[in-house]
């Protein structure tokens, strides 16, 4: 059933044009000031805002559309273990995709009902750092389960193990450092978005450059689909990358921290 079918069904004395309009106004009025990157904004939320159209008025919160996205993303890490093959990664790809969609919905329909709180931000957090270690680690099963040389996947399994630990190195010492005891600033209603320096010179930009790229990459990661899409049977472009940024993330999280808190009083 296509969302046009389903607006006519669900409020047949309304206008198909009328329910596109409203759907566009919560779009505008619950998308966060600045997203965090192209995907996010234009790809993802526009139909996050169908469905908050759809479930507004009903007692549905937006905790419990975070619980159910965690769910659904769990439904990718089953069929990303259990199917093989280009349609099983592209169908767990799309099913990931959808889970993406609905950790969009929760903050929208929290802010289009002025309900966002900070322990709402923080459950957010808790469980898009849980889904990124299910999505990690399933891919990196099914990379081993497929290798067809033996060394290849004990290279898989050895790299996917390091993977995980520093993705939750650095997932526990950014928990940290958004605590207000550390100086991090209050979450808004766009949550607690990561700082970006601003850098001057040719290295600056550099750096700077590097970073949001980094940031592309471990958010969520939105690009597996177009990973599976495009590149048939080549997770592991996606495998690599995410790897190699969290272990240079928990490096740098780690030696900002000893920078900060590890100086002998004066």
């Amino acid at each position: 059933m296509t969302l046009a079918v389903h607006i006519d069904y669900v409020l047949p004395s309304m206008s198909r044009s009328a329910a596109f309009r409203e759907i566009a106004a919560i779009y505008r009025a619950s998308k966060k000031k600045h997203d965090i990157n192209f995907w996010t904004e234009w790809v993802c939320r526009p139909p996050a805002a169908a469905v908050v159209w759809l479930i507004r008025d009903t007692r549905l919160t937006p905790n419990q559309i975070t619980f159910l996205s965690t769910v659904v993303c769990f439904g990718a890490c089953a069929l990303f273990v259990l199917w093989p093959g280009y349609l099983g990664a592209v169908l767990a790809a799309l099913v990931f995709e959808l889970s993406f969609v609905l950790d969009c919905v929760d903050g929208q329909l929290a802010r289009l009902r002025k309900t966002a709180s900070t322990i709402g931000h923080h459950l957010d957090f808790a469980m898009d750092e849980i889904k990124a270690f299910f999505v990690f680690g399933a891919v990196t099963v099914r990379l081993w389960r497929a290798a067809a040389d033996p060394a290849a996947a004990d290279r898989y399994l050895v790299i996917g193990l390091a993977g995980m630990a520093c993705l939750g190195a650095g997932l526990t010492m950014t928990t940290l450092m958004r605590r207000a005891e550390y100086g991090a600033p209050p979450p808004t209603e766009d949550g607690q978005p990561a700082q970006v320096a601003s850098r001057r010179g040719p290295l600056g930009s550099l750096v700077s450059l590097v970073e949001r790229g980094a940031r592309v990459v471990v958010h969520y990661p939105s690009y597996l689909l177009l990973v599976a899409l495009v590149t048939p049977g080549r997770l592991d472009i996606y495998f690599w990358a995410y790897a190699v940024v969290n272990g240079l993330y928990a490096a740098r999280a780690f030696l900002s921290i000893v920078a900060k808190l590890g100086r002998s009083p004066s």
